[in-house]
This record gives C-alpha cells, sequence and structure tokens, in this order.
C-alpha cells in the first residue's frame, strides 16, 4: 500500500471513529427534549450519559481535520473553497453545542438552563444532518475547473441525493443516540429511550436502506457490496436486540451500520477524494492532492507512535464510566455540569 492510499484510509478511520462515537452524543442532544420532557432532573440525566465522553470524541473531528490538512492539502483547500458556508455553519453549531453543555449548570435560572437546552438541540441537528449533506456532495462530486477550483453556486449542493445523505445521518445518529440512551440510563428514562428507538427503527431503515443502495448503484465499486450488505445486518441485528432488551447488542448494531455506511462512502469515493462533475480529467485523487511523500513519511511515524497512547486513553474513559444513570443518581441542587455529576 501507497502512502497516499494508507492516508485515505486513516482519514476515513478518524471519520468512522467520529461519526460511530459522536454519532450518539448527536442523538442524545437531538432527543433531549424529548427524553427529558418533565423535569430538569430528567434532562440532567440524559445530559450526564454523555458528560464524561464528548469531548473526547470530538478530538476524532481535530485529528481528521488536520490529517486531511496536512496529508491532502488541495482536497482540504477545494473541499473548504465550495462547501465554505456549510461547513461554517457546522462549526458555528458544534461551538454553540459546546458552550451550551459546559454552561447549562452555571447558572441556576429555568430560563438560562431553557436557553442552554436550545443550543444543544441546535448544535446536534445542525451536524447531524449537516454532515451527511457534505459527505454526500463529496462522493457525488462537485464542479471543479482545471485549475481544481469551485466553480458552482451552493443551491447546486442540494441535490436529492445529497438532501437523503442529510436525513440519513440526521435519523441514524438519533436511532444510534436513543439506542445509547438506553445502554446508559435506568428506570423511566431508558423505557423512554427504548420506546423512542423502536419507533425510529423504520424510517431510520428506509432511508439508510434507499441512500446505501443509491450510494451503491451510482458510485460503488464490487466490493463495497459487502459494506451495504453489513450496514443493513448491523440495522437488523441492532432491531433485533432491542426488542429482546440486550442493549448492548443493540448499540454495538447500531455502531456496525454508522461504521459501515461511512465505510461505503469512502470505498465509493476511492480513488478519488474529491470528484469533478465538469470533467473527470479535473478530478482530484490521492495521487494528485496529497503531500510529499517525505511529509507522508513523517506523519505516519507519528501517527503510529501517537494513536495506540490516545485509544486506549479513551478505551480507559468509556469503561471507568460505564455504569447506568438514573434520577436517583442527579445529586439536589442547581444542574451540575455533566462531567461533575458523573464524577459524584
Amino acid at each position: 500500500m501507497e502512502l497516499q492510499e494508507f492516508w485515505f484510509v486513516l482519514i476515513g478511520v478518524l471519520f468512522t471513529g467520529y461519526f460511530v462515537l459522536e454519532g450518539f452524543d448527536f442523538g442524545v442532544g437531538m432527543l433531549m427534549p424529548i427524553l427529558g420532557k418533565g423535569s430538569d432532573t430528567r434532562r440532567r440525566v440524559v445530559l450526564n450519559t454523555i458528560g464524561p465522553v464528548w469531548d473526547g470524541n470530538e478530538v476524532w473531528l481535530i485529528t481528521a481535520g488536520g490529517a486531511l490538512f496536512a496529508a491532502f492539502p488541495e482536497w482540504y483547500a477545494s473541499m473548504f473553497s465550495g462547501f465554505y458556508f456549510p461547513l461554517l455553519l457546522l462549526l458555528v453549531a458544534l461551538i454553540l453545542r459546546i458552550c451550551a453543555i459546559e454552561y447549562r449548570g452555571k447558572i441556576d435560572d429555568p430560563r438560562w438552563r431553557a436557553r442552554c437546552d436550545l443550543g444543544i438541540g441546535i448544535g446536534s441537528w445542525v451536524p447531524a444532518l449537516a454532515w451527511g449533506w457534505v459527505f454526500a456532495n463529496i462522493v457525488r462530486g462537485v464542479p471543479l475547473d482545471a485549475d481544481k477550483q469551485f466553480t458552482g453556486a451552493i443551491a447546486g449542493l442540494f441535490s436529492p441525493y445529497a438532501l437523503l445523505g442529510a436525513l440519513t445521518t440526521g435519523l441514524l445518529f438519533a436511532l444510534h443516540g436513543a439506542v445509547f440512551l438506553a445502554l446508559k440510563t435506568a428506570g423511566d428514562v431508558r423505557a423512554d429511550a427504548v420506546r423512542t428507538a423502536r419507533l425510529l427503527l423504520v424510517p431510520a431503515a428506509a432511508v439508510v436502506g434507499g441512500f446505501g443502495l443509491w450510494t451503491q448503484l451510482a458510485y460503488g465499486a464490487d466490493w463495497t457490496w459487502i459494506l451495504l450488505a453489513a450496514a443493513v445486518f448491523g440495522l437488523l441485528g441492532g432491531a433485533a436486540a432491542l426488542f429482546a432488551g440486550r442493549d448492548g447488542w443493540a448499540f454495538t448494531g447500531t455502531a456496525l451500520t454508522v461504521l459501515a455506511a461511512t465505510a461505503l462512502l469512502f470505498g465509493a469515493l476511492f480513488p478519488d477524494v474529491l470528484p469533478s462533475t465538469i470533467d473527470p480529467a479535473y478530478n482530484l485523487t490521492v495521487d494528485n492532492a496529497s503531500s510529499t511523500p517525505y511529509t507522508l513519511k513523517v506523519m505516519s511515524w507519528a501517527a503510529l507512535a501517537v494513536t495506540p497512547v490516545v485509544l486506549g486513553y479513551q478505551a480507559w474513559t468509556y469503561w471507568v464510566f460505564r455504569k447506568r444513570i438514573s434520577v436517583e443518581h442527579i445529586p439536589a441542587g442547581i444542574g451540575l455540569s455533566p462531567r461533575v455529576a458523573n464524577e459524584e
């Protein structure tokens, strides 16, 4: 495997890890108004399920963005120039979400917490939809000219395929979050999470199946049928486990679906990194969009040294905070920050 191919695969792995882990974070934020309805204590239970891990999950995005910039600068530049507005909107939503989570419990005021809850909702829904829209456009291609410059308008990014991609990630992350809440909570919150997950199963399966089949037929290769089958298997297996009361296996199933669906997008894209809808000769590929071999070599050694440490630390975090949370575990008083409440 050439270094260019290695870094394409590694960037795919980083985005896959981000969507699997941050996907349920988004889902929790999206469902917080529903599953936290009735009392602030319930909302704190919902938010505390991701309290110790949400910021660690976002490290995957930071690393993926840095790797993309360093390994494929042409891809990074063309993508960010073409998707400047949606990516800026996504970034603002992520910042809003971070601030809302961190500062929700700083002031003992119901109106303040309600505004923060709104920020969490917006900061979860916007990225959940935007990521599917962006990656669908990357796979479909954009108008790149001979100078690798984006020449289209933002209206051209709203194709039926791209809108279906947005709906797919939105529903899939919502389902992933509901199953995670079923795994991490107890009592009435868990019961409501299970009911919500069951309600989301059919629409999520319909859009995931439709988008996956469209991707495979229009852009996929022979071997990517395996990834589509894995996504369907994960969703069906997760549904069966959910109805059987096996929360851990249900979460494994939805995680497999997110993993396989993301891998399908990267598999359908390769060897291009950003196709041109003007002329295939203008496509950005792993070869013409990459950094120098020396740069990729230095990055590879650094990644091999650091990655095991980061993965080990994050796995340890999930193990420490593996227990379920219920309303009985929430301390009285003002809404503490998610991290503090989980550590008590």
